[in-house]
């Protein structure tokens, strides 16, 4: 195998990037992650960290300040439809580290994460847009050019910058595409048609909500779902999914202003748990829009080129274990490397990246099915209101289902598979 520049490069430093970066380093390789943008940025994904990811931030090091500065332990599940709003106690995790949740903004825990990498001896490449990969494991090739407020640095316009790995892990984020990889399947996201059909995301923090701490709603909206919770500092985060249909419609009668104000007035009136929450509040951001959503298990990346975190799959945010698949694809990964040979040869990475992929379908499968199941009774007022009045009856029936869509998981993994190439 020829001499590279670091043995592994990671695309990406979200909590999969981030997170697999820094278990590596301590496994002894040298890590270089290469990420896009500058930090501190919001995202508009989900900030709910579930027990079984508090625990996994716990073995990376950084519970203690995750849990120091997130928001209020989350207690309490609500499903808020229309004119309804149900609360039901939150199921606790049983005979792990931590009981129950929090939330915490990406702003804030994507910069502890890529922080703590640095620290730990991870070279960070920031902010730099990796434009493609070529060769194969053992040698690939990663093309890179600076960026300079997510657009090209113009000094460097003409510059393309190659780092030489034996591994390559591609941990782009959501809404992305990822690099072009040699004999790749490619994403598609830029190619595919707009649909009515698509599913839009929006995200902002408001302060001054009377959202009680500790709580967290489900949205159901005609056309529709989303969250809220109070997260860091005392910030109320909302986010919500948009069927694009909804929101030309919502567009055609506000007849004007921005989608953000549209999404906000929609938002206000579709719901009235989302209205009395947001009375005096005010908006501490603009609003952050990004889509359409992919759900569900992503095309397979370029032979010995493994995918982690929403690049290898995603289930509908309604569920709020985004970070936790995250977290859990990244563990499972540097898991499986743990007893790396000496001589880290293609055959070997290959079949890691097959049993990696083969582990996480078995994993994840079943939390994106109820996501998905989850999603259509919350964007169907019908059905919405339906589940209300059986929720409203039997309230254990909604602590039931955040039992089922992961709430009280520990983040403790068994690994029974192992590559069959020592």
């Amino acid at each position: 195998m020829k001499r590279s520049d670091t043995d592994a490069l990671v695309i990406g430093g979200g909590p999969a990037g981030a997170s697999v970066a820094i278990r590596l380093t301590g496994l002894g390789w040298r890590v270089t992650l290469l990420e896009q943008t500058s930090f501190p940025r919001q995202k508009v994904c989900g900030e709910c960290l579930g027990p079984a990811s508090l625990e996994l931030l716990d073995e990376l090091g950084l519970g203690s300040k995750v849990s120091e500065l997130a928001g209020p332990a989350i207690r309490q599940v609500a499903w808020m439809a229309s004119e309804r709003t149900i609360v039901a106690e939150m199921p606790a995790c049983l005979g792990g580290r931590h009981a129950y949740g929090c939330a915490i903004g990406r702003d804030c825990l994507d910069m502890l994460l890529l922080e703590h990498a640095r620290s730990q001896g991870v070279d960070v490449v920031q902010p730099a847009k990796v434009l493609r990969v070529s060769g194969v494991p053992g040698d690939f090739d990663c093309v890179y050019e600076w960026r300079c407020n997510g657009v090209i640095d113009e000094r460097e316009r003409r510059t393309e910058h190659h780092r030489k790995a034996a591994f390559v892990i591609d941990a782009h984020g959501s809404w992305e595409r990822g690099p072009e990889c040699h004999a790749t399947e490619r994403d598609g996201g830029e190619d595919l048609q707009l649909q009515s059909s698509d599913l839009l995301a929006f995200k902002t923090t408001f302060d001054g909500a009377t959202l009680a701490a500790g709580v967290l709603p489900v949205l159901c909206l005609p056309g529709g779902y989303g969250g809220m919770v109070v997260s860091d500092r005392g910030r109320t985060t909302i986010a919500c999914c948009i069927r694009r249909a909804t929101l030309r419609q919502w567009r055609a009668h506000a007849r004007g202003g921005s989608a953000g104000d549209v999404v906000e007035a929609y938002l206000r009136s579709s719901c009235d748990g989302v209205a009395a929450a947001l009375r005096t509040a005010h908006r501490q951001d603009s609003w952050h829009a990004v889509g359409p959503l992919r759900t569900g298990f992503h095309p397979r990346s370029a032979s010995g080129i493994p995918r982690i975190g929403n690049a290898a799959a995603e289930a509908h945010p309604l569920i709020g274990e985004g970070i936790c698949m995250a977290l859990q694809s990244a563990a499972i990964l540097a898991k499986l490397f743990a007893h790396r040979p000496k001589d880290l040869r293609a055959a070997y990475i290959v079949d890691v990246q097959r049993t990696h992929a083969a582990i996480c379908r078995k994993e994840f499968s079943a939390r994106m099915r109820l996501a998905q199941l989850y999603a259509r009774v919350a964007m169907q007022p019908s059905l919405a209101a339906a589940a209300a009045i059986l929720m409203g009856s039997w309230p254990r029936a909604l602590t039931a289902g955040a039992q089922l869509a992961g709430k009280a998981r520990r983040g403790e993994l068994e690994l029974s598979w192992r590559p069959a190439v020592a």
